[in-house]
């Protein structure tokens, strides 16, 4: 993945200042406010912004800084160092911005560039509602007449190349498959741009567009840039909608709820629902069951966050539903390959785990692995470490210490060679979690082990 620049960093060069001209703004409103004198030094901005160990700039420097960039103080100390550069940031992408045309989704296939935001959501929920509200009432694209022609094998080659990148991911890791998935986004735009097609054959290739940067989003947030995948997400909607495809849309939806639901530095399951619920709007032109029943597993998962057990498990069986309707899984859509029963009841012991009921949790993380239809945590190791460590936190909330120890064992043997910040997040709150604990042995031998 392309080194993300740090947010100040981006804002100074946004802002065509240099280093230098722009700490003597920040003296200068130092001075202003009565703080006292302010070195100029330019290594100061490197220092800050540095990958490793950065130093924190004081809060009287920071007030001084934020006012530099028309920031108010009280982002300051609600979001705190360096949160609040992001309100600097927020909603200048061209992808939020855009008109909901072809032009437009043209265009947003074409920006892009990674600011590193530190996992940190950089759309508010108003915005990205009117992401979601567009993409439901987007006017797909029309044929093109200008450029040499070509037909529905030229996306019938980028889909198979999606589909092994889907594959790789799993095999490999996001750090892996992200370059290659935004490649397949440009190539489809080149397409779309340079040669003549009929509408069928535009709008197949506008839908491998969008899986394209679905596929970068998903990479993106794996690997903690959690801005970057917003972004590919938005992208992914607008392509969506200029497909005319509800499906690749609603799959585009569902892997951007994760990002609002488990946000930082607030979840937003509001968000996320609003969202998940348009997707479900369109469920006459959603062409896959596992499509609808993944909707539904999102949506118990961001009422288990918003603490409304009742909505939380009307879902889960919302989802069994759907999948039951479901015909054999190579009849359904390729992406969803990953989709089991199995898959149903691990969302499903993930929310009973959030809403405080770990035996009930327990039960389903069972049921999991024991169902005739059960996860498959060979075809994907991290979400099967996510699960076990999961069950091991329940095991814990349920006084089960030797239980949790065996099962958070399990978890970081399952994680192999695939690198995901995303697992290693989870693992290190197990982790944490565990070290109340240290005084009984078979805790303090894990953490050693494992520290």
């Amino acid at each position: 993945m392309p080194e993300a620049r740090h947010p100040l960093t981006e804002l100074i060069t946004r802002r065509g200042w240099t280093n230098e001209s722009y700490l003597r703004r920040v003296r200068d409103e130092y001075v202003r406010r009565g703080y006292g004198q302010f070195a100029t030094r330019k290594e100061k901005v490197s220092r800050w912004t540095q990958p490793e160990r950065p130093q924190v700039p004081t809060v009287t420097t920071q007030m001084a800084m934020a006012a530099v960039f028309g920031i108010p103080a009280r982002e300051v100390q609600a979001r705190g160092w360096p949160g609040w550069l992001l309100c600097g940031l927020q909603h200048g992408d061209a992808v939020w911005e855009l008109p909901w045309t072809t032009a437009g989704t043209m265009e947003a296939l074409e920006v892009g560039g990674p600011v590193d935001r530190r996992g940190f959501m950089t759309a508010s929920t108003g915005v990205v509602a009117a992401v979601v509200a567009q993409w439901a009432t987007a006017l797909p694209a029309a044929a093109q007449a200008s450029g040499r022609r070509i037909d529905a094998a030229a996306a019938d080659r980028i889909d198979a190349r999606l589909t092994a990148l889907r594959h790789l991911d799993d095999d490999l890791g996001s750090d892996v498959v992200y370059d290659s998935a935004v490649a397949e986004m440009r190539l489809a735009r080149r397409l779309l741009t340079e040669f003549s097609y009929t509408e069928e054959v535009g709008r197949r290739l506008f839908a491998s567009a969008a899986e394209a940067a679905r596929l970068a989003g998903w990479c993106a947030y794996d690997s903690g840039r959690t801005d970057t995948a917003e972004f590919h997400y938005a992208q992914a909607l607008r392509a969506a909608g200029s497909a005319g495809d509800a499906t690749v849309g609603a799959v585009a939806a569902a892997f951007w709820s994760i990002v609002r639901y488990n946000g930082k530095p607030r979840p937003d399951p509001a968000g996320a629902l609003a969202m998940l619920n348009t997707a479900l709007g369109q469920r006459a032109g959603i062409d896959s069951p596992r499509v609808v029943t993944l909707l539904h597993i999102r949506r118990a998962r961001a009422y288990s966050i918003a603490g409304n057990p009742t909505e939380a498990y009307r879902a889960v069986d919302a989802a069994l539903a759907s999948y039951e309707r479901g015909g054999r899984p190579q009849d359904d859509n390729g992406v969803m390959y990953w989709m089991t029963a199995g898959e149903i009841f691990q969302a499903a012991g993930s929310a009973a785990l959030t809403l405080g009921e770990p035996t009930r949790a327990l039960d389903f993380f069972t049921t999991a692995t024991t169902h005739p239809d059960p996860y498959n945590a060979t075809a994907e190791p991290r979400g099967a470490a996510i699960y076990e460590a999961r069950r091991a936190e329940a095991y814990l909330a349920a006084g089960n210490i030797e239980g949790a120890v065996e099962t958070a064992r399990q978890a970081v043997a399952l994680m192999g060679g695939v690198q995901s910040a995303r697992t290693t997040g989870t693992l290190a709150d197990l982790h944490t979690a565990l070290t109340r604990h240290r005084r009984l042995p078979p805790v303090a031998d894990f953490l050693d082990e494992t520290s």
